[in-house]
């Protein structure tokens, strides 16, 4: 005779185990989601914040923007007249040596110089000299573009 697997029958039939809970085996994503979309958010609004360190107040132009895939070399003037590479403060005696010593790293043999809006040009123009005179020919300004 066919059994259905009854209590005491041994049979293959489910039973279910009063007092313990069954295991959960499924996996619910929404705390998942909810953190990598806030995780989203913040490098969203950090990363426009790590392109320039030195704040300036860049003038604005109506020329387009360079197609540029290695990163050149970047100097910096505040409102105060001094000198950045990146981050860094130098003298005006070590600009050469230290664009230079950042294209053997594997910089793109280009300055891009960023003047405050507020600095003097002349300024300006005698950090544009000791760049060119130290040999170094692609020397670029860098503006805002124009707009609203």
């Amino acid at each position: 005779m066919f059994s259905h697997g009854g209590p005491g029958t041994g049979g293959g039939g489910r039973r279910r185990r009063r007092g313990r809970a069954r295991a959960i085996n499924e996996i619910n994503m929404t705390p998942f989601i909810d953190v990598m979309l806030v995780l989203l958010i913040v490098f969203m609004v950090s990363a426009p914040l790590l392109s320039a360190g030195v704040p300036l107040d860049l003038p604005q132009a109506s020329a387009g923007q360079l197609n540029v895939d290695a990163k050149p070399v970047a100097l910096s003037i505040d409102a105060e007249g001094r000198v950045y590479l990146d981050d860094v403060a130098i003298a005006d005696g070590e600009i050469a040596s230290a664009i230079a010593g950042r294209i053997e790293e594997g910089a793109e043999p280009r300055v891009f110089v960023r003047g405050d809006r507020s600095v003097d040009y002349g300024r300006v123009a005698q950090i544009m000299a000791l760049v060119t005179e130290a040999g170094f020919e692609r020397v670029a300004l860098v503006t805002l573009p124009d707009g609203p």
